[in-house]
């Protein structure tokens, strides 16, 4: 007998001490009806068991208080057991590249009980230098023309650049345009051979095609640069392309692809403009869906693109995660959003923004490329109906995390673990195998998982037919009698339509209650309960029935649970009166991989923002938030300076994409912004801006360079220093000349005044002087005057 875990002793003892009991709570008349009960109820088949009012289904440990033997109680546990687990590998390349592990265990075996659980764990690893298949797929339409003459030499230049990250490395080519039809292209006869016939500025390029594989995956890449070199554009008509016949071509015709089942599958495709979806075939009368398959004639061209529907988004998920292939969308920047939405729709796809020219694309693929291999995420293939899987991630932090089946940041060589959880919520037909798949979004390695379901009691195999204990009128089985139409009892002793007041106190469940809870007939000790339209009634006094649970939106327990005489037994995952609560947490997980942005707690599987300001689907907007400026200071660095934290593990365009705006001189007007400054490392400040438009988009502002203060010129200090002495001192010189003047003209007025005020005459011996001295001078003179005629005329001679 298979003991109790710790797990289901842990539930009983809940159960008992609530006084809830629900084992005994329904009618049940055989062992497999008591197991689908509940996972803790168990079934005793000794004989001598139950007489009286004893119900033989029961919790383990009450039946064996009340006297049932071991060896006769029914009690099967779900368990899980391995059945292959090869080591994990730590390198692809090599002689072992054929035999790489990156997925442990490999295969495993679950045995399981209705409504009970078990659990199993797998790792998962990213191991170094794995082969990659990359395929480039190119919008060849007329816009495309400049994007075609930047690749031109494309392959060497991936190739050296992809010869960093691992050592097998191929590459391959494929073209698409559009459905040749109308009203997606031209269908004019002077357009057939000539799309461009009449187009001014491009006058010639070749007749418009769907898909066209170029060159097969090739370790060879000057063949991908000769191939490219022979390209020319085409034209259609309308702005979407075709682009989403050629994803799935390139996908499903994996034989003349070249896809390798050793290697990583990256999918390149380039364009400049929306896609055809399903059921835009019908504008042109294509009104047969898709199916799904390879369709390549001996030209390499895709031959139904006229004769069927563009595919589904549905579909083409499909195809490429059962192909193993990562999509990488390398779109303009307007195209963007479109292109983020298809990303939640297709599992193992990213999305990045490409040039006008192309000129970024080898760095484009090169980030893409390390951001897949940053990240694990499991799918599951082929999953039951009746099964319900939850999963709690363990990543680089060791720290668990319910309800989230992906870890990401991580480097190459990195291991993290799974834990899963699985219940059984029903029991499937007869002989039905069940067995699904659990597989790393992109990767070739699985685990694969077969399961059994316990749904029969061992005690049935030894049922008697006819028995005496069965008053012969029954099949005696697992210590009860399963009587022939028309007879009841514990016994079969009793025929339908018996009754009397004897019969009636039995189907009381209380003295005063209504007999059979009013909702079934007392018949031979036993209630028969009435057939309703809205769902079962059962139990010893039809007091239970699977239709008066709690609702969500009008559906029984939401969906997600059964419905137990009155309450929801929620399926796993799920949690709540109505089972309308998800455990499920990777809807709140933000791109930097914090739950709700570190911001707010998960609850039912959103984010419920407890930081003030916070909002968005995972509290990552919250311009008021204390941190917000150090968050988007982190993308200023990256995406304008190619510096900071996140330039240097290449996480910077899957964290960054909010639209940053240079700007001259920042303008402050928006009351919403908010001003963000920090100090560069070179001791300069920068400024930016940071808000939020009302349609959610967030908008960062930034300066173009940092504001930068330099430090004072040794010279200039110098030249002002003795330019001021200079100033100060002809100033100070102007001062003292403006006094003396002032005070020359006072004291020369006052000279004046004296003087005229003066009444006396010169004495005679001062006029006798001043005439000799003036006779004196008129002497000299006339001499001096004489003397130099004199020599003027000997010079002459």
């Amino acid at each position: 007998m298979t003991l109790l875990s710790q797990h289901c002793k842990s539930l009983i003892s809940n159960n008992l001490s609530s006084g809830l009991n629900m084992c005994m709570s329904g009618s049940t008349t055989s062992c497999e009806e008591c197991l689908l009960i509940h996972p803790n109820c168990a079934w005793c088949s000794q004989q001598d068991f139950g007489r009286g009012w004893m119900s033989r289904c029961d919790f383990f440990t009450n039946l064996l208080k009340r006297g049932c033997e071991n060896r006769f109680i029914e009690f099967p546990s779900s368990r899980t057991s391995i059945l292959e687990s090869r080591p994990l590998s730590s390198k692809g390349s090599g002689w072992t590249q054929y035999d790489v592990v990156q997925i442990m265990p490999q295969k495993i075996s679950l045995s399981l009980r209705p409504g009970g659980q078990t659990w199993f764990g797998l790792q998962v690893r990213q191991v170094e230098d794995y082969p990659v298949d990359l395929y480039y797929l190119m919008d060849l339409s007329l816009s495309m023309k400049d994007d075609l003459d930047t690749i031109r030499n494309l392959g060497t230049k991936l190739a050296l650049e992809m010869g960093k990250l691992t050592s097998n490395f191929r590459l391959g080519f494929g073209s698409f345009v559009d459905k040749n039809m109308s009203p997606f292209s031209y269908t004019a006869d002077k357009y057939q051979e000539n799309p461009c016939n009449g187009y001014k500025l491009f006058p010639n390029c070749v007749p418009t095609f769907g898909f066209r594989h170029i060159l097969s995956l090739t370790d060879k890449v000057d063949r991908f640069n000769e191939e490219v070199q022979k390209q020319m554009v085409s034209r259609n008509r309308d702005a979407p392309e075709g682009g989403f016949d050629a994803i799935l071509q390139a996908a499903v015709c994996k034989e003349e692809i070249g896809w390798r089942k050793e290697a990583y599958h990256l999918l390149v495709f380039a364009t400049d403009d929306v896609p055809h979806l399903a059921l835009d075939g019908r504008l042109g009368g294509l009104v047969q869906p898709h199916d799904g398959r390879c369709h390549l004639n001996d030209k390499n061209e895709y031959s139904a693109s006229t004769q069927m529907d563009y595919p589904s988004l549905a579909l083409l998920g499909e195809k490429l995660a059962e192909n193993n292939i990562f999509l990488i969308f390398a779109v303009t920047k307007r195209l963007y959003v479109i292109y983020k939405d298809f990303t939640a729709l297709i599992p193992g796809t990213t999305v990045e923004i490409l040039d006008q020219d192309s000129k970024n694309v080898i760095q484009l693929i090169i980030t893409a490329y390390n951001n897949i291999r940053s990240k694990v995420e499991l799918s599951v293939w082929d999953h039951p109906e009746d099964l319900s899987l939850s999963f709690t991630a363990t990543c680089q932090d060791g720290q668990p995390l319910p309800g989230l089946r992906k870890c990401a940041d991580l480097k190459i060589g990195d291991t993290v673990s799974f834990n899963v959880s699985v219940e059984a919520r029903s029991c499937p037909p007869r002989g039905t195998d069940q067995s699904f798949t659990i597989k790393p979004v992109g990767f070739k390695d699985r685990l694969e998982v077969s399961v059994d379901y316990q749904c029969d009691c061992g005690c049935s195999q030894t049922a008697k037919s006819n028995s005496s204990i069965c008053s012969s009128m029954g099949t005696y089985t697992c210590g009860t009698c399963q009587c022939e139409p028309g007879y009841l009892g514990a016994r079969c002793e009793c025929q339908e339509g018996d009754s009397g007041s004897m019969y009636l106190s039995a189907c009381r469940e209380a003295e005063g209650k209504q007999i059979c809870s009013g909702r079934g007939e007392c018949s031979c000790n036993q209630c028969l309960c009435y057939e309703s339209e809205f769902g079962k009634i059962y139990g010893s006094f039809c007091e239970c029935d699977d239709f008066s649970c709690a609702r969500h939106k009008g559906i029984l327990c939401s969906g997600h649970g059964e419905c137990h005489c009155g309450e929801c037994k929620c399926h796993a995952g799920y949690v709540g009166d109505n089972c309308n609560c998800s455990t499920e947490t990777s809807t709140c997980v933000s791109d930097d991989g914090r739950m709700c942005s570190g911001r707010g707690s998960c609850v039912c599987g959103r984010c419920q923002c407890s930081e003030p300001g916070a909002f968005g689907d995972t509290c990552e907007k919250c311009p008021t938030c204390p941190d917000a400026c150090g968050t988007k200071r982190e993308c200023i660095e990256c995406r304008l300076f190619n510096s900071g934290r996140l330039a240097d593990n290449q996480t910077c365009q899957r964290l960054c994409k909010d639209e940053i705006i240079t700007v001259e001189m920042l303008k402050t007007e928006d009351p919403n912004a908010v001003l963000c400054l920090y100090k560069t490392d070179d001791d300069c400040v920068m400024k930016f801006m940071y808000s939020e438009h009302a349609s959610g988009l967030s908008v960062l502002t930034a300066l173009k360079e940092p504001e930068c203060s330099r430090g004072p010129d040794a010279l200039m200090v110098l030249l002002a220093v003795v330019g001021s002495i200079l100033l100060v001192g002809v100033v100070l010189l102007a001062v003292w000349k403006l006094v003396i003047t002032i005070h020359d003209h006072r004291e020369f007025a006052r000279f004046q005044s004296a003087r005229s005020r003066a009444r006396y005459e010169m004495p005679q011996f001062i006029v006798s002087t001043l005439q000799l001295l003036n006779h004196r001078r008129i002497y000299w003179r006339i001499k001096t005057t004489k003397k130099t005629k004199k020599q003027q005329k000997l010079h002459k001679l």
